[in-house]
């Protein structure tokens, strides 16, 4: 039997993996349940895992995963929960060569790990020069990737912060010249300017989205973007 907040949390952490793909920040969590400090969704998670209803997966950041879901409700509360934040995702800027195809590292399912071209830092806000170095590389487990062709970009700055996605996290793109909408690209402007963004297409044009409120969405005309990569894992070191 799960307290009415470890319910709640349990729900919200479900709803949020099954909308985004990725789990909640503990801010989000927090303001989520109405909560005065991150401690208290610390316990919630540790409660949770010792009753094998939420998992923490490793070398992910922000990364829970839902084993089960109570089948009996919880007590009745006088508020309902609150709803799920719209949108939180993906900002970030680089700016150099990127006209050709960037060439990815091929997944093989027999390996525990593989090294991937590391193409540069993403500034998170500003544009700044790429640093695509073909020679250089970074580990990565092959729980992070999907099928197909992959490379490596670090954030830099602080436009993701509110999604969870921080200063020199590394993201892992899989490489696709399409992408559905809703997704997490790469999306090369006027063969010059990268960046990192949720897309949303409206008409002829196409939005990229940031997740930090002191950022706002760039509309372009879909002729002018050509989508490099989808988002699919993110490393943090500590």
């Amino acid at each position: 039997m799960l307290t009415r907040k470890q319910h709640e949390l349990l729900l919200f952490i479900d709803r949020h993996l099954k909308q985004t793909g990725f789990s909640p920040s503990f801010d989000e969590m927090k303001d989520a349940l109405n909560l005065r400090s991150k401690s208290g969704i610390h316990r919630l998670i540790s409660a949770l895992e010792e009753r094998d209803f939420l998992k923490r997966r490793h070398h992910r950041a922000r990364a829970l995963e839902v084993l089960r879901l109570p089948e009996i409700a919880p007590p009745p509360q006088e508020d309902p929960p609150a709803p799920l934040p719209a949108e939180a995702f993906v900002p970030n800027v680089i700016k150099g060569d990127f006209a050709g195809r960037l060439t990815g590292a091929h997944v093989a399912t027999e390996a525990g790990a593989i090294n991937l071209p590391f193409y540069g830092r993403i500034a998170a806000g500003q544009p700044i020069e790429a640093m695509r170095d073909t020679g250089a590389q970074i580990e990565v487990p092959l729980t992070l990737l999907s099928q197909g062709d992959h490379y490596a970009l670090e954030v830099a700055g602080d436009s993701m912060i509110e999604a969870g996605i921080l200063d020199g996290d590394t993201v892992i793109i899989r490489q696709s010249d399409t992408a559905d909408n809703g997704q997490i690209v790469v999306a090369l402007i006027d063969d010059l300017e990268v960046t990192l963004k949720r897309l949303r297409r409206r008409g002829s044009t196409i939005a990229l989205e940031p997740a930090n409120a002191r950022y706002e969405s760039r509309i372009v005309p879909s002729d002018r973007v050509r989508i490099q990569g989808l988002l699919v894992g993110l490393l943090r070191q500590y």
